[in-house]
């Protein structure tokens, strides 16, 4: 079927809920016989589970599909999801492939219409507006965030500045000089740029920057809260990840910083149970699924993110559901002692502490039969060592209070420990 059939539908924002769920149905059968039909996993995947493009009568009929993994797209590298001829592919982006082999992603001009259409509808709800200047910090190359970021700075009508990750000291002397009204980066490389604000004598809360536009990587609502009080602006959360098609799935609005909006009319958000895969109700913590709803050159049907969230009715878009922040994955979780943890939550309880610092890292090693795990953190640069220690001995018992388990906290001296220009990797396995 031509993919002509995707109309663009500009206010949807705007539509009524039942309008909107009757799009997403004719959008929903439109990739489903797309992907059966052009895509060879696809086809065997609906064969073995007995459902074809026709049993997709209602966006409850979404559960009759079968569920894609990373392990899909990793089977059948590097092109073997494309539902379109190469010769209609226009970019390609993949994953770093750190775990294995990356997973590759192919665009349509029309995917990248509508990718930097919907990273302009993040940028409008993070406050951006025409004629501002935008310091991209994301990476640039196969990463999605780059070039998908860029894309939608120039399409909201911002200027673009293209920094790129790396060169922190750059990035300062860029953002003193050219004064962005705006940055887009990973959080904690946000935090990193701060650091480097410091050492080259700038108050971080003294630059142009209004709006920093935060992603790829789980953060909490506290290291918001640092961000904010560090660098005297708004941080906004910005969702996406490359198999489904890059930042600016989902967006946190400005006015109400309560998780980001998934853009419904393009992908049709599900929560389940990720040890069953059974539905789990709006409101219920789950392991987020995403089916994309207009992608021609690699469609998604029921992709398993292990992004751990809740789907909330819309606020400051009330068409469009939310997501809570994501603050855990399933593939994040450790298990210590029997008891269930994510980095998250200890990054809580550090940013709870206003004398200890967001850097830190955690290492599981063995004691004999048992898992140990310990927080090696930074001490605060500005404060005695003494002070420092006693905040170490809060967090440990605070840990043991709240997550129900013993650590070791182990403080470390300033700039001791590895910095990320991307994603920030907190858990080191030595086991």
């Amino acid at each position: 079927m031509s993919t002509k059939t995707i109309a663009p539908v500009s206010d949807a924002l705007l539509l009524p809920r039942e309008e909107l769920e009757s799009l997403q149905l004719e959008r929903l059968q439109w990739t489903v016989r797309h992907a059966f039909q052009n895509v060879p996993l696809y086809r065997a995947k609906f064969d073995a589970a007995g459902v074809a493009p026709t049993d997709i009568r209602s966006l409850a009929d979404i559960t009759k599909l079968p569920f894609t993994t990373k392990e899909d797209l990793r089977g059948t590298y590097p092109f073997g999801m494309f539902a379109v001829p190469m010769a209609d592919v226009r970019r390609i982006h993949a994953s770093s492939g750190t775990t294995g082999r990356p997973t590759v992603v192919g665009y349509t001009a029309g995917d990248l219409d509508r990718w930097a259409d919907l990273i302009a509808r993040s940028l409008r709800a993070a406050g951006v507006r025409p004629g501002w200047r935008v310091h991209n910090a994301y990476g640039y190359g196969l990463f999605t965030g780059g070039l998908g970021a860029h894309a939608g700075i120039e399409r909201v009508g911002a200027t673009v500045i293209p920094m790129s990750g790396g060169q922190t000291a750059r990035q300062v002397q860029l953002i003193v000089d050219f004064e962005p009204d705006a940055i887009m980066c990973t959080p904690s490389y946000l935090l990193m740029i701060a650091d480097g604000m410091v050492s080259a004598g700038v108050d971080p809360r003294s630059t142009s920057l209004k709006v920093a536009i935060l992603g790829a990587e789980p953060w909490t609502n506290e290291m918001r809260a640092e961000i904010e009080r560090r660098l005297g602006l708004d941080a906004v959360d910005i969702y996406g990840l490359s198999e489904v098609m890059g930042p600016g799935v989902a967006s946190e609005s400005v006015l109400t910083k309560d998780g980001p909006h998934v853009w419904e009319d393009h992908f049709l958000p599900e929560t389940i149970d990720g040890a069953t895969g059974d539905p789990m109700p709006d409101g219920g913590l789950g392991e987020l699924v995403f089916t994309s709803l207009t992608k021609e050159a690699s469609p998604v049907i029921r992709y398993r993110t292990r992004d751990l969230t809740r789907l909330l009715p819309g606020s400051a878009y009330p068409t469009m559901r939310r997501i809570e922040k994501i603050t855990g994955r399933n593939d994040d979780m450790i298990i210590l002692r029997g008891v269930n943890l994510f980095p998250t939550q200890i990054e809580e309880l550090v940013l709870g502490i206003e004398t200890l610092t967001p850097h830190f890292i955690l290492e599981l090693t063995k004691q004999g039969r048992m898992d140990a795990l310990t927080v090696r953190i930074e001490r605060h640069p500005d404060l005695e060592l003494s002070v420092c220690e006693a905040a170490a001995v809060v967090l440990q018992q605070r840990i043991k209070v709240h997550i129900g388990t013993s650590v070791e906290v182990r403080l470390e001296e300033p700039g001791v420990l590895p910095r990320s220009e991307g994603k920030y990797k907190r858990v080191y396995d030595l086991r």
